[in-house]
């Protein structure tokens, strides 16, 4: 026999962006309370509003299996006494397990003999477990937790009401003074309190109450609303994802509606139209057919179409006074030239143990100028680089990006054309923040990629600078995401980068210019290096790399970012393809382990003359043909993997360790001129090659 089971958690209206997490934890949760207590089910449907929380178990057991365990107890050395009679322990256990000393047997276990007792356990009924469900809401966590009245209990809002209901069974338990029953509540203000008269019903019983509990079809019926709305008008709606699902978490009974606004504010840019009805007031934006923005938005009412001429009225009043702001900040912040702006930066603080904004905009200027000579930019785009970091952060001090902080980089962009800048220099101002999340768009210029790569550095060095390294969880200045944003712009673009020649060449810049602000780009300098390092084995990991591969690329003696990538990719691709791999890593392997013997490391002098036999002058050949070569790395991996048969030939024939001193330390030069060419690719102590 098998039975239904609807567990309903009745709460105050939850933030829009904690229900679909919110929902997904339940059914974990329960699920793993389920596979816990060994009940069977078919499967659980899961159901969300902003004021509930719902899962259906269906096909659930009528109880847990029984079953037959031995249990182990303590060693037989310890059960019995010098007289062969039971012990206090072999008692207290036997008792423990429900069964007398006499249904003891011992078995061996590792070479010692222990106590055990074979039971027979009757599954509980599912009625007696049920009501332990409790803890499972119990422990719930989110993002923010409340308490209510004088309880201590913490949940995301207040808890309302509990459906606990087994087929037309009520399953008792309490959470505070809410006790569990079959009693739901409908629409806050269309429906009413009703009963629920088995997990079945569920759906049918709310629906005539107002309220569509599958969050999935209410937000079909959203999007199928607004297409309507725009087939009838003949506009071009394509809902964002992100808003639908918000919007969906925040109704019950959704109508959508639409309404409009005065022609007069498409004079302002479309960029701050669209912040103003998709973030700041939940609208979906409307265009015509050829995507033009228009005059009007699409919206969804927590109810149903009654007054609903009304409530759009409401709404374009609300849309009208954010957009009446807008257009006055629009038109105000354009009175004043930019290096306006730019002066008032002096009183802004980037932060107080760092500096001003203005100062950092001059170290973010000079490290902008040292990234420029190392990637190559040509005469142009260094000056309109130049430029853009010297004026990128004027934004933030206008009134439109203090209205509107979400807009700030896109009004510098707007702001910088309208003052007749290049557009180069626009965009640039815009694509600075870029990604700004671990997965976000990247920079598509290359002025922008600079400039953005010039002023997350900056970000790194002055925290880091300041003994604000991120440890654990805690990282406030998001400076892991921007030293991962640094990887993938490298990556993207192709760079090519040394951080400890960056660090050092901006640090000397800086001094020169008197632009330091106060920053010691040198201070934790090893730190950053490391910590960037880290962000590259996170975009190994999700690339599916190999684990010894990763950490063989990353403690790399090399600290450019695309080398250490590029080293990745070729050993994944030779483990897969080269059969001779395993020989190749071998004994590239065994050079860097005996050149670590060599302790004089400054003078690498190889003298031939010195040479014993036929194999050390050829290693010493090869290896020069490798230095004398057009040098990038995939030419020395492959160069490096072709020298096996040598570098087996000339251990076979050499012993590294002469008895002659002189022998024995030019023979380790040799080694470590060639353990040198090796180190780039990775310490390859790392590989895993069994």
């Amino acid at each position: 026999m098998t039975h239904n089971y609807l567990l309903e958690i009745g709460i105050e209206e939850i933030p829009a962006h904690i229900v679909t997490p919110s929902i997904n934890q339940l059914k974990k949760r329960v699920t793993d309370f389920l596979k816990d207590n060994k009940l069977a089910f078919d499967s659980i449907d899961s159901f969300s509003t902003p004021r509930r929380l719902t899962v259906r178990i269906n096909g659930l057991a009528d109880q847990q299996p029984d079953v037959e365990e031995d249990a182990k107890g303590p060693a037989k050395k310890i059960a019995l006494d010098d007289e062969g009679n039971w012990t206090k322990a072999a008692i207290g256990f036997s008792r423990g397990q429900g069964v007398t000393p006499d249904d003891i047997t011992f078995k061996e276990v590792k070479g010692t003999e222990y106590v055990f007792v074979h039971k027979e356990v009757k599954g509980k009924s599912v009625t007696e477990l049920l009501p332990q469900i409790k803890s499972v809401i119990e422990a719930m966590n989110f993002p923010t937790m409340m308490k209510w009245a004088d309880y201590d209990f913490k949940f995301v809002r207040p808890i309302r009401w509990i459906v606990s209901l087994l087929d037309n069974e009520v399953i008792p338990f309490s959470i505070l003074d809410v006790k569990a029953g079959n009693q739901t509540e409908g629409h806050r203000f269309l429906g009413h309190e009703v009963e629920i008269k088995q997990p079945a019903d569920y759906e049918a019983t709310l629906k005539d109450q107002f309220v569509l509990v599958d969050a999935q079809a209410r937000k079909e019926l959203i999007r199928s609303q607004i297409h309507q709305i725009a087939d009838d008008n003949n506009w071009d709606v394509q809902p964002n994802a992100d808003l639908l699902e918000e919007v969906n978490n925040l109704v019950e009974w959704p109508t959508a509606f639409s309404g409009s606004f005065n022609t007069k504010y498409l004079d302002i840019p479309e960029e701050v139209l669209i912040t103003s009805m998709r973030d700041h007031q939940r609208f979906f934006f409307v265009r015509d057919q050829a995507g033009k923005l228009l005059p009007n938005f699409i919206s969804v009412r927590n109810g149903n179409s009654e007054f609903i001429d009304n409530v759009a009225r409401g709404n374009e009043k609300v849309l009208t006074a954010r957009l009446e702001d807008a257009a006055f900040f629009y038109n105000e912040d354009q009175q004043h030239p930019i290096d306006y702006y730019v002066e008032k930066l002096k009183k802004v603080s980037f932060h107080d143990k760092i500096g001003s904004m203005y100062e950092k905009m001059n170290r973010v200027r000079v490290i902008a100028d040292v990234l420029a000579n190392s990637i190559g930019l040509s005469q142009d785009e260094k000056h309109d680089l130049s430029r853009a970091a010297s004026i990128y952060k004027f934004d933030l001090v206008t009134g439109m990006v203090g209205e509107f902080p979400e807009l700030q980089g896109v009004m510098g962009e707007k702001y910088t054309l309208l003052n007749d800048e290049n557009a180069s220099v626009a965009t640039a101002i815009r694509e600075h923040y870029m990604p700004t999340s671990a997965n976000g768009d990247l920079p598509e210029s290359t002025v922008g990629s600079v400039l953005a790569l010039a002023d997350k550095f900056d970000n790194l060095f002055s925290f880091f600078g300041a003994d604000m390294i991120p440890s654990g969880s805690n990282d406030p200045y998001a400076l892991r995401r921007q030293a991962f944003g640094i990887v993938r712009i490298l990556k993207e673009q192709n760079w090519h980068l040394q951080l400890n020649v960056l660090q050092e060449a901006v640090s000397k810049q800086l001094d020169t210019e008197n632009a330091a602000g106060g920053v010691d780009v040198n201070k934790n300098a090893n730190e950053v290096r490391q910590f960037i390092s880290d962000r590259v084995r996170q975009w190994l990991d999700n690339q599916k790399t190999d684990h010894d591969i990763v950490e063989t690329v990353v403690n790399s003696s090399n600290t450019d970012i695309l080398n250490m990538i590029t080293a990745a990719q070729l050993l994944k691709e030779s483990r897969t393809t080269d059969d001779k791999f395993k020989d190749s890593i071998e004994a590239l392997t065994r050079v860097l382990r005996i050149s670590e013997k060599n302790e004089n490391k400054n003078d690498l002098t190889v003298d031939s003359k010195l040479f014993n036999n036929d194999s050390e002058t050829e290693l010493f050949n090869h290896v020069k043909s490798i230095q004398d070569a057009d040098r990038d790395l995939k030419n020395d991996y492959e160069k490096l993997l072709a020298l096996e048969p040598v570098i087996s030939k000339y251990f076979d024939e050499t012993m590294v360790m002469d008895k002659d001193e002189s022998i024995k330390n030019n023979r380790l030069n040799q080694l470590t001129v060639l353990s040198n060419l090796i180190k780039p690719i990775g310490d390859l102590n790392q590989m895993i090659v069994k």
